[in-house]
């Protein structure tokens, strides 16, 4: 019985930190998107997109093994998925140099992850409240 909430909890602080990893990822992104505009030295946005990709494959695993130890609901699975495909679409317009698409898409999805980095920090912090209760 304790190994079964043991794995439930790493699952869940796995899948913290990976949202967290996508948010700042998609921050930096931003951060860096906004130094194109002042410079044409595009060296730290281009290596940024790999690493926010991968936060957001990170993100799809962590949900995924979040849910199997407690066999949960597979929401966190569906949203991660959304942010793959939202992160695929973001790669190709950035490599096909569509601004007008491409930035608000960003926007759209620092929007989306930092709502999803709240939902599972509030989400703990219900669980472990109720927990000590």
């Amino acid at each position: 019985m304790t190994g079964q909430t043991t794995a439930t909890h790493g699952g869940h602080t796995f899948l913290k930190i990976a949202v967290a990893v996508q948010t700042l990822s998609i921050f930096f992104q931003a951060a860096t998107a906004g130094m194109l505009l002042s410079s044409h030295d595009t060296e730290l946005h281009h290596i940024g997109s790999p690493v926010m990709y991968g936060a957001t494959v990170l993100y799809v695993l962590a949900a995924i093994l979040a849910w199997r130890p407690g066999g949960g609901t597979p929401r966190p699975i569906l949203y991660a998925t959304g942010f793959l495909v939202l992160a695929s679409a973001q790669v190709a317009l950035g490599i096909a140099g569509m601004s007008s698409l491409h930035v608000p898409l960003g926007v759209l999805m620092f929007g989306l992850s930092t709502l999803a980095l709240g939902q599972v920090l509030s989400t703990a912090r219900r669980g472990r409240s109720s927990t000590r209760s």
